[in-house]
């Protein structure tokens, strides 16, 4: 490595505050190698410079081709998923918080406490070890803010052209405590709808950068941890009947789900849905409802009606949960179906859509 180089990283360092809590290593290469994933001395650098000093704990630190956890009692609940968003970056978030959200938000809505992740990457030769780091970097960020540890993981390296750039699996690990038993299948008419917040922001965010628009205020994706608001809202009720995050497909599709899945009917008002106006006239160009874009920092909750208020009004004192809303009701009526009553008065159908709107948003 040339001292200019190193001259380099220093001022970048200097100029940038966020730098200084996650600086670059000096490394032998700008861009991943074939051999960063060959199981060599790359192979270690890659590990020891890059991703040891990100995540270290006592699970991680071994190195052993698996983690060993002590776990408290209670049923397991385990999730796996896996990002490749497109672009890597987007306002308001990136590939390695959104991987870490992702799944921390899978676990929790079964009312786990989430314990572990694992971490699986699949590099691009060529990605930029800048790059990397960003990701690498907010992936710490992102955990650290979930409360939950990296204890194991993998690395595969391919030729330029196999993947685009960098794909990331990530599974999670949870404990589910004893009484709590959420399950789309336990909705009962005069159950009430909690969303937690605006809707579409995180597929718009990718949207709108993907497709060059630009609105007097940013659309910043909304990726966040939701497993404390969980906590908050099980605490608050301990009979909660379901959670879900609206992820692909958006809340339409979720709804759908737990019409379907507890053979109940489900009414939204469309005065009581949030959305930002820059994400409102950005899916007005688009042609795409806000209702089923995907969302990465939002949960619906279903909720007795006796304890919705008391649940809404906890929700509001958790900063995932503040703007939350009551968005409508379970009822006997049109069982399997959702509808939603216009600012014009009329009920309508919101079915599940027959396809997937916006490819690589997560």
């Amino acid at each position: 490595m040339s001292q200019n180089r190193r001259d380099i990283l220093d001022i970048r360092d200097i100029a940038n505050p966020a730098n200084l809590s996650c600086p670059l290593p000096l490394l032998d290469h700008d861009t991943v190698q074939l051999a960063h994933g060959a199981g060599g001395r790359l192979s270690a650098d890659l590990i020891e410079k890059l991703i040891l000093p990100r995540f270290s704990s006592k699970e991680l630190d071994p190195l052993e081709d698996q983690a060993v956890l002590d776990l408290p009692p209670g049923k397991l609940a385990f999730s796996t998923d896996t990002f490749v968003v497109d672009p890597l970056f987007f306002p308001g978030g990136d590939i390695g918080d959104l991987a870490i959200n992702g799944t921390v938000n899978d676990v929790a809505m079964s009312g786990a406490e989430v314990i572990a992740l694992s971490v699986g990457f699949v590099l691009e030769e060529g990605l930029p070890l800048s790059d990397l780091h960003r990701v690498l970097c907010s992936m710490q960020k992102a955990a650290a803010r979930a409360g939950v540890k990296i204890v194991t993981g993998d690395t595969k390296v391919v030729g330029r052209g196999q993947c685009d750039r960098i794909f990331i699996n990530t599974s999670g690990l949870g404990v589910v405590p004893e009484g709590i038993r959420l399950s789309a299948s336990a909705l009962k008419p005069g159950d009430r709808i909690i969303l937690s917040g605006t809707l579409a922001d995180h597929g718009m965010a990718v949207m709108t950068v993907r497709e060059g628009l630009s609105f007097q205020s940013t659309v910043s994706s909304d990726t966040a941890p939701l497993n404390g608001l969980a906590r908050v809202i099980l605490d608050a009720c301990p009979e909660t009947r379901t959670m879900r995050d609206p992820t692909r497909g958006g809340a339409a599709t979720t709804l759908n789900e737990f019409a379907t899945a507890s053979q109940v009917g489900i009414k939204l008002d469309e005065a009581a849905i949030p959305v930002r106006p820059e994400v409102q006239g950005a899916c007005e160009i688009l042609g795409i409802d806000p209702l089923y874009v995907a969302n990465e920092g939002k949960l619906i909750c279903i909720i007795p009606a006796e304890a919705a208020d008391r649940v809404l009004s906890a929700m509001h004192n958790h900063e995932a949960g503040r703007e939350a809303v009551i968005l409508g009701d379970v009822v006997a009526e049109h069982p399997g179906l959702v509808t939603l009553r216009t600012s014009l008065g009329v009920e309508r159908i919101l079915d599940m859509p027959i396809g997937e709107q916006l490819p690589r948003i997560c």
